[in-house]
Parts: structure tokens; sequence; C-alpha cells
């Protein structure tokens, strides 16, 4: 059985007392106005009626003032025994603790320090926190236990509310967006036969009603193009994507990424599309495109530049991949050079497209601050990507690279199944090799496509990621709600 504080046994004890009076956990409360509305009410604005949690409290003989406070916005709160009763103050100082629920309505008035305040001529109990809010007002410093215990965070951190607030309307701008371009919005399967749409190690399941192994997703691709095949031409999916991976300041195994695919597009006309976008969004939440991350300022503004992987890696590793057509004299090189990739699979068992890559991952990507289109990816590192016309080594791929990570990826779709099908037989002999990222083949996939595609082009965002840009965030746990942690026990 788990040891109790001295608060949380007193606040346990009050309980019981409570009930004496009233139902310690009550069904509902009407309110007329949220505490970040009242906020805004005119002096003299009178039955306002507001709920909210105590996150600061001064208790005094007649009259005592608290802080009502939720994740829009906080109010302070007069009680005076005159306007209360002596039974129902005396409940209040006796009964009440910071972090409990309170219902109160009154009069809005300003005080003489200029702070806008609710005179309370009815107090209601709405439920009692058994345990303490931490001790300093300014809330959890601690980054674990802010993981940990983000309900806490949120409650006693300002900037973690505001982190949040802009995920929140990043969100909904982003739909907004999509939405009025004729988007529809879909949703495709978590649980899949294949582990498909992206390369990346799965989670395997089993399911115990069919007695088979699944996927968790990796991505929603395959299904997002086979909504395509089926006539909508426009279809995008806020996903749940969960790669077994590793894990550091801007990867996570389960994260949320968005996916859209609009048919008659190409790869071009998606750089365009996301560079107004994200523009668009960006000036409608922060009210300018020069964002700060940490000591830099990054200037989204104006036309996004391209640059080639080739060129990036001969930059700053003195590498020409063009001079290396092999994974073996590739590999060579970069061993001749001393460069030690970052990656789970041991390098030698990388396909070629792969250890470009990764090459390029721990070379430059690093350096790239301001936004960059990076572009001419190797086939085999894109086996659902349609191959160049003048350039069949190269697809007609891109990413958003900005301040070291990757924000976006798109290219213009492979639709032509025999290609696919080939591509996929490639991949699944890679993963016979000990590539764990390669692609598995699907069948049901090439069958899909076998009814006839449309050119098409798609994209894919990570969320987490871009509101780890535009928050600043250090890790990307600070921008996910609940991330997940290793058990205290373990």
């Amino acid at each position: 059985m788990r040891e109790l504080s001295e608060q949380e046994l007193v606040r346990r004890e009050k309980v019981e007392k409570i009930k004496e009076f009233t139902n310690p956990y009550p069904e509902r409360y009407e309110i007329t106005h949220s505490l970040e509305e009242a906020a805004k009410l005119e002096d003299g604005t009178d039955n306002v009626c507001v709920a909210g949690r105590i996150v600061f409290m001064r208790k005094m003989g007649k009259m005592s003032f608290l802080k009502l406070r939720d994740f829009e916005g906080e109010l302070q709160v007069s009680l005076k025994i005159d306007l209360l009763g002596e039974e129902t103050y005396q409940f209040f100082k006796s009964m009440v603790d910071i972090g409990d629920f309170i219902g109160v309505s009154g009069e809005i008035f300003t005080t003489h320090t200029g702070e806008k305040t609710l005179r309370a001529a009815t107090f209601t109990f709405l439920g009692k926190a058994l345990k303490p809010l931490p001790e300093k007002f300014h809330g959890l410093t601690d980054s674990e236990l802010c993981y940990r215990h983000r309900y806490v965070d949120l409650i006693m951190n300002e900037s973690t509310r505001q982190r949040f607030k802009i995920r929140f309307q990043f969100i909904r701008e982003l739909r907004h967006y999509l939405d009025n371009l004729g988007y529809y919005e879909i949703e495709t399967p978590i649980l899949n036969n294949k582990a498909s749409g992206a390369v990346a190690r799965p989670f395997i399941s089993h399911h115990n009603a069919l007695d088979i192994d699944v996927y968790l997703r990796i991505a929603p691709e395959t299904y997002m193009k086979r909504a395509v095949v089926a006539g909508l031409n426009k279809v995008y999916e806020i996903a749940r994507c969960f790669r077994n991976e590793g894990m550091d300041a801007t990867h996570l195994q389960d994260f949320t990424m968005i996916e859209a695919y609009q048919a008659y597009y190409n790869y071009e006309d998606n750089m365009k599309l996301i560079q107004h976008m994200l523009q668009t969004i960006i000036q409608n939440i922060f009210g300018t495109l020069t964002i700060q991350v940490g000591d830099k300022m990054i200037d989204m503004s104006g036309d996004w530049p391209r640059v080639s992987f080739r060129e990036l890696i001969k930059k700053y590793a003195d590498i020409d991949i063009n001079d290396y057509p092999t994974k073996e004299s590739l590999l060579q090189v970069i061993n001749e050079k001393n460069i030690v990739l970052d990656s789970e699979t041991p390098v030698e068992d990388l396909g070629y497209g792969n250890l470009i890559d990764y090459l390029y991952k721990k070379v430059a990507r690093p350096h790239i601050i301001e936004p960059i289109y990076l572009t001419e990816h190797p086939v085999s590192l894109s086996p659902l990507a349609r191959a160049n016309d003048e350039r069949k080594d190269i697809t007609d791929r891109f990413q958003l690279v900005v301040n070291g990570a990757e924000i976006v990826n798109g290219f213009s779709e492979l639709v032509d199944p025999a290609e696919q099908e080939k591509r996929l037989l490639e991949q699944a002999k890679l993963k016979e090799n000990g590539d764990e990222e390669a692609m598995d083949m699907d069948y049901d996939y090439i069958g899909a496509m076998e009814y006839g595609m449309p050119p098409i082009s798609g994209w894919g965002m990570g969320i987490d990621r871009v509101i780890q840009l535009l928050t600043g965030s250090e890790n990307i746990r600070d921008v996910v709600l609940f991330p997940l942690m290793r058990p205290l026990e373990k």
C-alpha cells in the first residue's frame, strides 16, 4: 500500500467532513463565462458564473482572495463574509485548499492594483484535490517530472500552456487550410498486414480474433493512395504512427503526422503548396514569419531554395556521391574519411539509398538552419516515389529541412504498378539481407494500383517536429501532451 503524506491524509479527512455539508464531487455547475472571458468583462457586469481550479489563495478574517485557473486563462475572486454568510465563509476557510475546484457567481470589478476580479455572491464546492500542487508557485522545472506529470505541468507552468496552445492552433489552422482547398479528411487503419508506406522498422503485435501478426502503422501512405484510386482526388489524414527506432531530441517511436495526396499534382506543385500553407499558418499564429529557436532567428519568408543530396554531401564531407555509384564504393570512402554513421542497423547491411541518407544526416543536416528543399533522392531510398524522367537513378522528391530537422517529405508518386512491384521486390531482398528499415512486399497495394492511378503527388509532415521548431523546444517530448516514459519501477 502506498504511503501518503501528511497533507494527503488531512485532505482525505476533509472529504469526509465536506460530505456533512454537501457532495464533494457534484454532478455539474452552470457557468455563464469562461475564466478568460470573465477577465475581459466591464466592471459592474453582474450574475457572472465561473468555475475553475484554485491555484492561489490568501485567507483572511472576513475577506479572502483566490485565483482560479484553467487551460485558457485565470481570474481573481474575492470572497467576503458579509456577502456569503458566516456559515458558507467558514466552510470555505476550513475545507477548501489550493488545487480544489469551486464555482462562484457575482459581479466584476477592478481592484486598486488594476486586477479584474469577481466579487463572489455565491460559492459552490466542485471537487477536492487529494494531492497538493507543487509548493513553488511557478511550478515544475524538472523536465522528466513534466513529462510524467503533464497534468501538473499544465496547471502550474504558463510556458507549457502556451506551447500546447500553439500546437492546438496549428492543427486547427492546418485543417482549415486544407478543408478550404476541398480536401477530404479520411481515416486509415492503424493495424496493418504489411509495414508499408515508409522505410522504417515497425512495431509488431498479434491480433487474437484473426490469429495473425499485425504491424502498427508506420505511415498511412498506401491506404491514402488507395483512396485516390477510389476517386477521392484530394485527401489528408492526421495520423498517429509508430516506428520502432531510435529515440532522441527530435525522434519519438510514436508520433503524429499529417499526410496529404492530390491527383494530377506533381512534386513541384506540392513544394509551392507547402511553402504557402506553412507561411500562411505561421503568419496567422505569430503575426510574423520570423521565428526564434533558441538563440537563432529563422526567417521563413520568401521562396525556399532547393539543394540536392549530392551538393550537400559534397559541401560538408567532400564526397561526390556520383563518383561512388555502389554501396561498397561509397562505404569504403566513408570509412577512409573516418565518418561514423548513426545507424542501428550495421552500416554494411544498409542499402545504397539508406547509406546516402545516413551520410547526409551525419555530415550535412545539422548545418541547415534556414528552410531549404532537399531534392534528388536516390531511387532505392524512395521505393514509392516516381523516378525522374531524365535521370532514372533519382526520384521527383523533396524534403523541407529547417534548423537541422526534416519537417516535410513529399514526392511525385509512383503510379506504374509493374515498376512498383519491381521496387518492392528489391526492398524485400534488402530486408532479407539484414536491412531492417527496408519495406515489405505488399501485393494488396499492387492490386489496387492495377485498377489504374492518375498522376499523384503527396507529402507528409511531422506535427510534433514542426511544433518543436515553432516553439523553440529543445526536446520533441516538450510538445507531446503525454509522451511514453519508462515506468519508474524499471
